[in-house]
């Protein structure tokens, strides 16, 4: 199992480090080709809305095709579209048609690659010994490498750039950390690859089977009260962030004629994400869930809060950090209660709609703050998202679905014919690797019941 982890981690640790370099690379390739920072402004919306259209439909692919195979195949493409850019230059010489389509070609194939990522863990957990607050770890691990990442990816990025410039031998370098993550993903268990087996109705044809499965994990993801709790949660967590992170720290440190803290706290919000994702995790089993997602949500609340007033520099630098410490421990809670929730052979499909929304938030967000911000100030922009975090903070701690995290109850599921039906623990979806006579919450290994639609 540490073995599997491990390489799990690396797998997910190379493919995210390839993000992070071409996202900043491509931004300065378009720059340096165009010499428009509306066309960079362009690509990084397009790519945005394909990546939320893709996550629409990914969840398909996950849970029809074998998880490990998707994820292999999603590196090696993506791997394709950045070496693409240098050939395409060489050839017929790179435009904004050529950065668009390259662009959204490697947006839309790496977010099945995302879910089957994320619907690999918690087959590598079932795949281990049981072991108090594992499922906690292992997702807080994955919270932690995708923090330290979002740190690093970009700072190595930005190192490339200054000792390769915007050459071929840069953007194949980047490529590179995708072919490797491919080849790690190929070094896990196979099992842990294989989707359930799925009774499909005997009527209508492949599109219309398509459109079922889609609909059937809507309907989950809008019926099971924890899961769709979490969703909005993160999604406007994520909303707030991204707007801090990207245009109210940048705008403020302007203005206080100290651009240099700009890299100063967006580091601080990373770094208190890597320490707080680090403590849930060697906290895990010992620490109840409950305590921890109230903590965090406390902790987000007082943090946007800070940040919000813009009373001093130094007073918005503490408060994000604060912001990236309290936020990643509820992240982690959040993502094991969803693991915990949701049946194997809908996975899938329900973090693909996840993906969607979690895309799709700062999009509709982003925009109306900043008019709020061009028009109304800064000042007014902070409180309207000190308020936003404060809003979705108070609601976490008043749902009743978030009482109970430690032993969540079941609900009740309604029956569809993709499900295959258990005497004992109702209805369920069957794994190939598993005795259908085992619960849901033995076959994951997690030590709650889950809870259903």
């Amino acid at each position: 199992m540490r073995r599997g982890a491990a390489l799990y981690f690396a797998s997910y640790g190379l493919s995210l480090l390839g993000k992070g370099i071409a996202g900043v690379v491509l931004p300065l390739l378009v720059l340096d080709r165009t010499g428009d920072v509306l066309a960079a402004g362009i690509l990084a919306t397009v790519t945005t809305a394909a990546s939320a259209a893709a996550g629409l439909f990914s969840g398909l692919l996950v849970d029809r095709i074998d998880r490990r195979t998707v994820s292999i195949v999603s590196d090696l493409l993506s791997a394709v579209s950045v070496a693409a850019l240098p050939l395409v230059d060489a050839a017929w010489g790179l435009n904004m048609a050529w950065f668009l389509t390259l662009a959204v070609v490697g947006a839309v194939i790496r977010i099945p690659g995302m879910t089957a990522h994320d619907a690999l863990l918690p087959a590598l957990a079932r795949l281990g010994p049981a072991g108090s607050g594992r499922m906690d770890r292992l997702v807080a691990t994955r919270e932690t490498v995708g923090n330290v990442l979002m740190l690093a990816g970009p700072g190595l990025g930005g190192l490339l750039v200054g000792l390769l410039g915007l050459s071929p031998a840069l953007l194949l370098a980047t490529a590179a950390t995708s072919v490797l993550a491919a080849g790690t993903t190929l070094a896990l268990d196979p099992r842990a690859g294989r989707v359930p087996r799925r009774h499909l109705a005997a009527d209508g044809g492949s599109v219309r089977r398509a459109v079922t499965d889609l609909e059937e994990a809507w309907r989950f993801l809008g019926r099971t009260r924890l899961v769709l709790g979490a969703t909005l949660i993160s999604a406007m967590l994520v909303a707030v962030l991204s707007f801090l992170q990207t245009t109210l720290m940048p705008a403020y440190f302007t203005a206080e004629n100290l651009p240099a803290l700009t890299g100063l706290t967006l580091s601080a919000v990373a770094v208190g994400s890597i320490a707080g994702g680090a403590l849930f995790a060697a906290t895990a089993g010992r620490i109840r869930r409950l305590t921890w997602f109230v903590v965090g949500m406390v902790g987000t609340l007082v943090g946007f809060a800070a940040v919000g007033a813009m009373a001093s520099p130094w007073l918005v630098l503490g408060g994000a950090a604060l912001v990236g410490l309290t936020n990643a421990p509820v992240s982690a809670v959040l993502g094991v209660l969803t693991v915990d929730a949701t049946p194997d052979a809908v996975r899938g499909r329900v973090l693909g709609a996840q993906n969607t929304v979690m895309l799709a938030a700062p999009a509709l967000t982003s925009a109306l703050l900043a008019a709020l911000a061009a028009t109304a100030g800064l000042p007014a922009a902070g409180a309207v998202l000190a308020a936003l975090a404060g809003v979705t903070a108070i609601a976490a701690l008043s749902a009743p679905v978030f009482r109970s995290l430690d032993d969540p109850q079941t609900q009740p599921v309604t029956a569809s014919p993709h499900l295959v039906v258990g005497a004992e623990a109702g209805p369920h979806f069957q794994h190939p690797d598993v005795d259908p006579g085992r619960s849901h919450s033995d076959r994951e290994g997690i030590g709650s019941s889950p809870i259903r639609a």
